[in-house]
């Protein structure tokens, strides 16, 4: 509890502030990089695995895994985007 209660203290000035922002936005952008690597690693996992379940299926369970992956990228841009204006806020 005395670590929040120092970084409360910390963030008080402006350029602590800048500081704070800009580690918030440089771990914002690695966490949606990293979600975005375990996702579409885990995605390509289960479409192998359904491919060599049904070789049947395989054309339709390589198009789906590749709208979702594009999907995933998406959103994982989308997020490095919102974490670089957030940082662009912050000037010392």
């Amino acid at each position: 509890m005395a670590m929040f209660s120092l970084l409360q203290a910390a963030a008080a000035t402006k350029e602590y502030a800048g500081a704070w922002g800009m580690l918030g936005a440089g771990v914002g952008a690695g966490l949606s990089v990293i979600g975005a690597g375990l996702g579409i690693g885990r995605l390509g996992g289960q479409a192998m695995d359904g491919m060599a379940r049904q070789p049947e299926a395989a054309a339709k369970i390589q198009t789906a895994a590749l709208i979702l992956a594009a999907l995933i990228e998406g959103a994982t841009l989308f997020a490095i985007v919102i974490s670089f204006l957030i940082q662009a806020k912050f000037t010392f």
